[in-house]
C-alpha cells in the first residue's frame, strides 16, 4: 500500500499555524514512508472562500517548502462527482431525499429550547419537569428525518435535499491513531445533508468523495474534526469504500493555556516570515509541538522525515512558546549559508535607503561573526547599524563622555598608530592597540573607550578589533578623524 496524505484547508482566512503544523505533519509522514502529500483547497463554501486566501495558503505552503506532489485540487471543480456519488447512495438504499425545510427544522430547535428553559421553572412537579426534559431532548437531539425510510413526498415539486441514512443504533468505534478508541452511540448521529436543496455538496460528502477519489490512506488533521469522523465514516461504509486511517491532532493552546488567540501572538503563517523567522525555524519548531522523539529538541528536514511518525504526537494540547520559537530561529540563522542570509537581510538593512557598495561589504566581511546576534531576522538586521552609519557619526551621550578630555589625546596618539598597519586584519589591529597601550602605559579601557566612541557613535558592536576590521582602514580612520576634526585636534 502506497501511504497518501491530504491537507484540505478552506481559503476562508490566512493560513492559521495550526493548519501549517497539520500540513507539516500529513507531508513528513508520507514522505517518511515513501509516500504522496497531496494539497485540495476545500472551495465549496462559495459565500466566503476568496483567491486571495487560496493564494496565501498557497504562497504559506510554498514558504514553509511543504510542496505537493500534485498541482492543488480545487473541490469545487468537483460538484458533479459529489452528486454522483449522492445520487448512486439514493440508489442503493443508504441515502434518501427529506422534504424538511430549514424553518421547519429552527423552530424545532427554538421549541426545544422553549421546553427546556420551561423544566426550569420552580412551581413545577417532578412529572411535569421530567416531561418537559424529555421533550426538549426529542427535540434537540441529532435529526432523524421523517422520510429517513421512504416515506412519500408531501407534494410531487416538493424541494428536497439529500441526506444519509444514519446509523440506526449500536456503538461507533473509532480507532484513532493518536486518541486512542473513541466511542459513541450510533443514536448521536444525525441523519446529515450531503445534497442541499440547490443540489450543491455539503462538506460531510464532498470530504470523503474527494479522500477515496485521491486514494487517501490516512486522515491526519485537528482533533476538532474527530466528531465529523463518526459522521464522515457512515457515507464510506454506504459506498464499500475502505475506510482511512485517522489521526486527530490536539489543538494548539497559548502558553496560557487558552485557546489560541490573537492575544497570544501571530496567527498566520506568513506573518511569522514578517517578523523575522526562517521558514525551517518555524518548520522545527511546530514538529515539536505535540510530537517528540527522544531528547532531540531541533531537527533538520531530512532528520524529520527519517523520524517522524504517528507513535510520537501526544494527545495533550500544544502550547505556543515565542521565545522557544526564538532560540530555535536563532539556531537555524547561525547556520544559515551567508549569501541567503545576506539576501534575506537585504530589505531590513535597507528600510531607511539603499545602502553604498562600500557598505554592502562591510557587512558582509561582518555577518559570519554576527549571526548570533538576535533571534529573528529583525534583531539580527539592528546588529549591523554601527556598520551603516553615516559620517560624521552622531554620538550618544556615553560616546561623547568618552570623547572628552583626556580621550581625545588618547585617539590621537592610537590614530598615528593606525595608520602605519600595512595589512589591515584583526590580529594586526589588536596587536597594535595593545602596543600603543603598554608604550603610554594605558589600560586597554582607557583606550577602548574613545575609540569604540569614535567608530560606532555608542552604538552597540563587538570586540574592538574586528570592528575596525570590518570597516575598512579608509573608513575606520575616516570616524577616527571626524571626532578629532570636531573637537579641534
Amino acid at each position: 500500500m502506497t501511504v497518501v496524505t491530504r491537507f484540505a484547508p478552506s481559503p476562508t482566512g490566512m493560513l492559521h499555524i495550526g493548519g501549517a503544523r497539520t500540513a507539516l505533519f500529513n507531508y513528513l509522514f508520507a514522505r517518511h514512508h515513501g509516500g504522496r502529500f497531496l494539497l485540495r483547497i476545500e472551495d465549496t463554501d462559495k459565500a466566503r472562500s476568496t483567491d486571495e486566501a487560496t493564494a496565501a495558503i498557497l504562497e504559506g505552503m510554498a514558504w514553509l517548502g511543504l510542496d505537493a506532489d500534485e498541482p492543488p485540487l480545487m473541490q469545487s471543480t468537483r460538484e458533479a462527482r459529489h452528486a454522483e456519488v449522492a445520487a448512486e447512495m439514493l440508489s442503493r438504499g443508504t441515502a434518501f431525499k427529506c422534504y424538511a425545510t430549514q424553518e421547519e427544522l429552527q423552530a424545532r430547535r427554538e421549541l426545544g429550547e422553549e421546553k427546556r428553559q420551561a423544566a426550569k421553572a420552580d412551581d413545577l412537579s417532578d412529572t411535569d419537569r421530567a416531561a418537559l426534559l424529555s421533550e426538549a431532548h426529542d427535540l434537540l437531539a441529532p435529526f432523524r428525518s421523517p422520510w429517513r425510510d421512504g416515506a412519500p413526498a408531501p407534494a410531487p415539486d416538493t424541494p428536497y435535499t439529500v441526506r444519509l441514512r444514519a446509523p440506526d443504533d449500536g456503538e461507533r468505534v473509532v480507532e484513532d491513531m493518536v486518541q486512542g478508541t473513541v466511542r459513541i452511540q450510533a443514536s448521536e448521529i444525525d441523519d446529515l445533508i450531503m445534497l442541499r436543496a440547490d443540489g450543491s455538496p455539503t462538506y460531510m460528502l464532498a470530504v470523503v468523495v474527494d479522500d477515496h477519489d485521491m486514494s487517501v490512506t490516512h486522515v491526519i488533521r485537528g482533533d476538532d474534526h474527530l466528531r465529523n469522523t463518526f459522521r464522515q465514516v457512515p457515507i464510506y461504509e454506504a459506498m464499500d469504500w475502505d475506510i482511512p486511517v485517522y489521526a486527530h491532532v490536539s489543538m494548539i493552546h497559548g502558553n496560557d493555556g487558552a485557546k489560541l488567540s490573537k492575544r497570544h501572538g501571530a496567527l498566520s503563517t506568513l506573518a511569522y516570515r514578517e517578523m523575522g523567522y526562517l521558514p525551517e525555524a518555524l518548520n522545527a519548531y511546530l514538529l515539536r509541538l505535540g510530537w517528540s522523539q527522544g531528547d532531540q529538541e531541533i531537527f533538520t528536514r531530512e532528520e524529520a522525515i527519517a523520524a517522524f511518525d504517528l507513535e510520537g504526537i501526544g494527545r495533550a494540547p500544544a502550547r505556543l512558546d515565542l521565545e522557544k520559537l526564538g532560540q530555535i530561529n536563532s539556531h537555524f540563522m547561525r547556520q544559515a549559508d551567508d549569501s541567503r542570509l545576506l539576501g534575506l537581510l537585504g530589505p531590513l538593512l535597507e528600510a531607511g535607503g539603499p545602502l553604498s557598495e562600500d557598505e554592502w561589504q562591510r557587512i558582509k566581511r561582518a555577518l559570519p561573526h554576527l549571526k548570533d546576534r538576535g533571534t529573528t531576522l529583525a534583531e539580527l538586521a539592528t546588529a549591523f547599524a554601527f556598520l551603516k552609519v553615516k559620517r560624521p557619526l552622531d554620538l550618544n551621550k556615553n560616546a561623547r563622555k568618552a570623547l572628552s578630555g583626556g580621550g581625545l589625546d588618547r585617539l590621537a596618539g592610537l590614530r598615528d598608530e593606525l595608520r602605519r598597519i600595512s595589512q589591515w586584519t584583526a590580529d594586526r589591529i589588536s596587536g597594535t592597540i595593545t602596543s600603543y597601550c603598554a608604550a603610554q602605559d594605558l589600560s586597554m579601557g582607557q583606550v577602548g573607550q574613545p575609540l569604540r566612541a569614535a567608530l560606532t557613535g555608542g552604538l552597540p558592536a563587538p570586540d574592538i578589533a574586528p570592528v575596525l576590521e570590518w570597516l575598512g582602514q579608509d573608513e575606520a580612520l575616516g570616524r577616527i578623524e571626524d571626532q578629532l576634526v570636531q573637537a579641534g585636534q
